[in-house]
C-alpha cells in the first residue's frame, strides 16, 4: 500500500526553525508532484508549498514565501519543508501529499495520496 510518512514536527518559539520530512513508500513517487498543506483548528486545509518533478517547478503560498523552502532528495522519494522565521500563525498540522498526474497543485482535491500529518506548534 502506498504510504507517505511525515516527521519533524514539534514545538518551537517564534522566530525559530523546523524541518519537516515526508518519506514515500515507493520509488514511483519520484515522478509525482509533492505538496505540503496545513490545517489549523477550525480552519480548512490550506496549501503551503509544492514541487513538481516533471518540470522542476516550485510553488509557495504567499504567506510562507521567503520563509519556507521545499525540496526533495535525489531519489525523489523524500520531500522536505524547511521552515524558518516561524510565527505563531504557522501553528497547524502539516500534511504531505502526492499527485500522480499533471495538474494544479494548490488544492487538496488535486492530490491522490496523503500522509497522517505532523503537528507544528509555534509559541509566541
Amino acid at each position: 500500500q502506498v504510504q507517505l510518512v511525515e516527521s519533524g514536527g514539534g514545538l518551537v518559539q517564534a522566530g525559530g526553525s523546523l524541518r519537516l520530512s515526508c518519506a514515500a513508500s515507493e520509488r514511483t513517487f519520484s515522478r509525482y508532484a509533492m505538496g505540503w498543506f496545513r490545517q489549523a483548528p477550525g480552519k480548512e486545509r490550506e496549501f503551503v508549498a509544492a514541487i513538481r518533478w516533471s518540470d522542476g517547478r516550485i510553488y509557495y503560498a504567499d504567506s510562507v514565501k521567503g520563509r519556507f523552502t521545499i525540496s526533495r532528495d535525489n531519489a525523489g522519494i523524500t520531500v522536505y519543508l524547511q521552515m524558518n522565521s516561524l510565527k505563531p500563525e504557522d501553528t497547524a498540522i502539516y500534511y504531505c501529499a502526492a499527485q500522480k498526474g499533471y495538474g494544479g497543485v494548490s488544492y487538496p482535491a488535486q492530490y491522490d495520496y496523503w500522509g497522517q500529518g505532523t503537528q507544528v506548534t509555534v509559541s509566541s
